[in-house]
């Protein structure tokens, strides 16, 4: 019978310690470009968490890098995009849609997309598209 106590205990133990190593650790979700702030909206370059990036003209704005020549401009989570606007963009690369918006209110959301030109060919990539 102590045997059993003595191993309920310790197995009691153990799972508080386990849910406490657990707590604290909360990055508020999200991936390393969500991180970085990539594709976050701003008003101003100030709003925009990476060196580099600046407050991109879009709706809701959008924090990135402009005048991308390759991938390897863009702050990590992010590739070079061709825009319709003849720019060049670092943008958030997603799987969905609701990665586009971890950073975005409803107003201002984008879309994830793969009909975008990426310029170092991003074959099967889809980037957050923000509104024009």
């Amino acid at each position: 019978m102590a045997h059993r106590l003595i191993a309920g205990s310790f197995l009691a133990l153990s799972l508080v310690f386990s849910l406490g190593a657990c707590g604290d650790d909360d990055d508020g979700g999200g991936t390393e470009a969500d991180k970085l702030g990539v594709g976050a909206a701003c008003a101003g370059n100030q709003d925009c968490k990476v060196e580099g990036q600046t407050c991109l003209p879009f709706k809701g704005g959008y924090c990135g890098i402009a005048d991308c020549t390759a991938d390897t401009d863009c702050p990590q989570g992010s590739l070079c995009v061709a825009h319709t606007d003849g720019k060049n963009y670092c943008f958030r690369v997603c799987a969905d849609k609701v990665e586009c918006n971890y950073n975005r209110p409803v107003d201002f959301e984008s879309n994830c997309s793969a009909n975008i030109t990426f310029v170092s060919g991003g074959k099967g990539s889809k980037a957050c598209v923000p509104p024009s």
